[in-house]
């Protein structure tokens, strides 16, 4: 083959492949991606914008967001694109109402078993249950209050609630009232911070102790403890709008806290424009581990969203690779 046929080849065979590439990014066009201000649905997002950027040929960016605000504006507006982390018990009637008049779709769960791996609850260690497997219930912890005792009031039992002005302390203390865990012997103890919460909990743990106290789920704590939610009977939703979530509503019932819905939310123009992709969102379902490996490490090293998506990119192809085609692993781990 002469040299003028050998060039000849090659500059076809860039263009071919520039035209390619170019058909791949107007198929997918420009997305916009709700990065959430707590460190789960960020890092989600900067690893579907790194994945929908290097591995199908999107112009991906992230934009700020928090549960409500986009809610609302995706129900409207349709925008942004994508939300890759919606905690859905707070915003189901605006986001199923577009859904129904086809603006949104539901690309499915964020997390595998998300009535396991996501949610309130007030949680006990697992080393107690083990010994005692009644503790795994609030009636069974009512009759061992000695269990967990607080370490200022050493008579009485402590429920390690939450911080002033955190939504959950409302729910807490109705729960508290509904379950009669002051007549058991219980105090209930506001924190004073998220940061002693966690502090709260971690030193009991460490020292084998007996702990009860609020917390959720996906964190970098329930990811590093061996923790079990308490079973607190049926989730009643009408009790719980018209009084569990009340402050000060005068006669609280025995009820539970909400099981989530967490999922990855979807402008319809969008899934259509590019089917790829909306295929990559509908399988891409996190695994509790993976999920709390990145916390684990976000909270380590301080870490933003960027540096975890990177750092579960590059540490886990074992995980993600399952997510996408072949050839689309194939581009991203270029990309890193």
């Amino acid at each position: 083959m002469t040299l003028f046929k050998k060039s000849s080849l090659a500059a076809m065979t860039l263009a071919i492949s520039a035209i390619g590439t170019g058909v791949a990014h107007a198929e997918c066009g420009n997305v916009t991606i709700a990065e959430m201000n707590w460190a789960s649905a960020q890092a989600a997002a900067r690893v579907d914008a790194f994945i929908l950027k290097h591995g199908y040929g999107c112009n991906a960016e992230t934009v700020p967001g928090d549960t409500m605000p986009t809610a609302t504006s995706m129900s409207e507006k349709a925008s942004p694109d994508i939300a890759p982390e919606l905690w859905m018990n707070a915003v189901t009637e605006p986001i199923e109402r577009a859904v129904a008049q086809k603006r949104l779709e539901i690309a499915g769960n964020v997390l595998e078993d998300p009535a396991k791996n996501a949610g309130e609850g007030w949680w006990v260690p697992r080393y107690m249950v083990e010994k005692n497997p009644a503790l795994s219930t609030i009636a069974g912890i009512k009759k061992n209050v000695g269990l967990f005792k607080d370490p200022e009031d050493p008579s009485k039992g402590r429920v390690v609630g939450c911080p002033s002005g955190w939504a959950c302390q409302i729910t807490t203390q109705n729960l508290f009232k509904a379950y009669d865990m002051e007549s058991a012997g219980f105090n209930l103890v506001d924190p004073g911070s998220g940061a002693a919460l966690a502090g709260a909990i971690f030193k009991a743990y460490n020292r084998g102790e007996g702990v009860l106290a609020y917390y959720w789920a996906p964190t970098a704590l329930l990811s590093k403890l061996d923790m079990v939610r308490v079973d607190l009977g049926n989730f009643d939703a009408k009790e719980f709008t018209d009084c569990t979530a009340i402050a000060n509503c005068p006669n609280p019932k025995p009820n539970s806290f909400p099981v989530p819905e967490i999922k990855t939310v979807v402008a319809t123009d969008f899934a259509k424009r590019s089917p790829a992709a909306m295929a990559y969102l509908k399988a891409r379902v996190w695994s509790a581990k993976d999920f709390g490996s990145v916390l684990e490490f976000m909270e380590k090293e301080q870490a933003n969203g960027q540096v975890a998506a990177e750092w579960f990119l590059q540490n886990r192809p074992d995980a993600w690779s399952k997510w996408v085609p072949a050839d689309v692993a194939a581009k991203v781990k270029a990309a890193l």
